[in-house]
């Protein structure tokens, strides 16, 4: 372990960042705090302390470099919208002629391909200004991804798959087959499709509300598997899936860190706990991580037992994996996407850009009927990464909400294009595709 680290295991600086409550890294589940207050904890804080006293510190790496700001004009018919962008940088609104965008990914040849709540899926070709209705199915059609010679659809009640090559313009709803039923119904009915670096196939999906006695475990009903990760499993003509990580009330985004290959996810956290807690996770999944809901809760410092749930934990609060990063509470937490290298620019390489919905909740106590001048607002962040650890969570893409709580936006999608720069969809307001690129 080098000496940031240790450092950084020992005082766990917390990045605070504008707002109610700080986007905050989270250190790792310790038994260190436990040798915080030890006799050998103490000294070795000591040492620390008398070593950045002698030892020059031209040899330990600075943090990633901040961003700065500038305000942008967004043209958007008629109106004229204002975002806060990175120097550098330039927003802009390719179409509004989407209905309900979600998640979406890019074909081989560059296509992007868009699912949808309306029930289209859409196809844009390059300069993707112009999209076009490649099909258009029941059962919420949320995401897609590619894998060989095929198209995955994630819908509410399955993973499908159809033939699909490069260029195609339409897609034969009797083209699609059903690769794994999903457990299906109504909360949270998006379920999110994902290719790895491993070429496997995975799948998220909430529980149905705050407290559903759900998890994906064999020991439950079919239609209780809810709440987590699962890997698809392929053998003899036969598709199964099979739990990854669980214990999530709703992963929306995930995605694999470039350099690692280790799988982070975003998650929404429950509507119960009032308006500021808990925060939103950010979390690092492994095969066989429990990440604690409904059953446990991260209150932004420890691991709680939530007594909204009465029904005996399927694993042990010892079993809980904290989260790496964390969210202000009632943000909506929505897809992941990590920024390959060569892409954007080199300050932001590794990191991973996240879409924050912002919910309906408002001061003070989370409920609707506040003033909606409160909600938390919608903007694009990015967790730093530096050596493959997440190290701070910064502001990129702001201004969606206007003083009087009018959102123009609601990111949703997010995806890193062949041409190095960022795209992302909006749901609510401008229903449509935006760019961030490099001017």
């Amino acid at each position: 372990m080098n000496i940031i680290s240790m450092i950084k295991r020992l005082f766990h600086p917390l990045c605070i960042l504008p707002g109610h409550q700080p986007n905050r890294l989270v250190p790792d589940r310790p038994k260190l705090m436990a040798a915080r207050t030890t006799g050998l904890g103490r000294v070795f804080r000591q040492f620390v302390i008398l070593f950045f006293i002698v030892v020059p510190a031209s040899g330990i790496k600075a943090d990633t470099p901040r961003l700065s700001f500038e305000e942008q004009t967004i043209s958007a018919g008629s109106e004229r919208l204002i975002a806060q962008v990175p120097k550098g940088y330039r927003l802009e609104l390719l179409t509004n002629k989407l209905d309900r965008p979600r998640l979406m990914a890019f074909a081989e040849n560059g296509d992007l391909v868009i699912g949808s709540k309306s029930g289209k899926v859409y196809r844009l070709s390059r300069p993707y200004t112009d999209p076009a209705v490649l099909v258009e199915l029941d059962d919420y059609p949320h995401s897609v991804a590619f894998r060989g010679g095929e198209i995955l659809i994630a819908r509410n009640h399955g993973l499908y798959r159809a033939p699909y090559r490069p260029g195609q313009k339409q897609l034969a709803p009797i083209s699609i087959t059903l690769l794994a039923p999903l457990p299906g119904g109504s909360g949270h009915s998006s379920r999110t499709v994902g290719v790895g670096p491993d070429g496997r196939v995975y799948v998220s999906l909430g529980i149905q509300g705050n407290c559903s006695d759900q998890y994906l475990d064999d020991r439950y009903p079919f239609e209780d598997r809810r709440g987590g990760v699962y890997v698809l499993r392929e053998a003899g003509g036969k598709s199964y899936l099979e739990p990854f990580g669980t214990g999530f009330r709703n992963p929306v985004g995930f995605s694999w860190h470039p350099q690692t290959g280790v799988m982070y996810a975003s998650n929404n956290g429950p509507d119960h706990l009032g308006y500021e807690h808990p925060p939103e996770y950010f979390s690092r999944i492994a095969p066989g991580t429990f990440h604690g809901m409904p059953w446990y809760q991260f209150n932004g410092e420890k691991i709680i037992r939530d007594h909204c749930i009465l029904s005996q934990p399927p694993r042990s609060m010892s079993d809980v994996v904290m989260p790496v990063a964390t969210f202000p509470a009632r943000n909506a937490p929505m897809a992941v996407v990590f920024v390959p290298q060569g892409a954007m620019d080199k300050s932001l390489e590794f990191g991973a850009i996240v879409a924050l919905r912002g919910s309906w909740a408002t001061k003070p106590t989370g409920g609707y009927l506040g003033s909606k001048a409160t909600r938390r607002p919608p903007k694009i962040v990015i967790v730093r990464f530096h050596d493959g650890k997440a190290e701070r969570v910064d502001d990129l893409v702001t201004g969606f909400q206007n003083e009087n709580g009018d959102r123009w936006a609601r990111p949703v999608g997010v995806a890193v294009g062949p041409d190095g720069v960022l795209y992302f969809t909006s749901d609510e307001g401008i229903n449509g595709l935006f760019r961030l690129s490099r001017k």
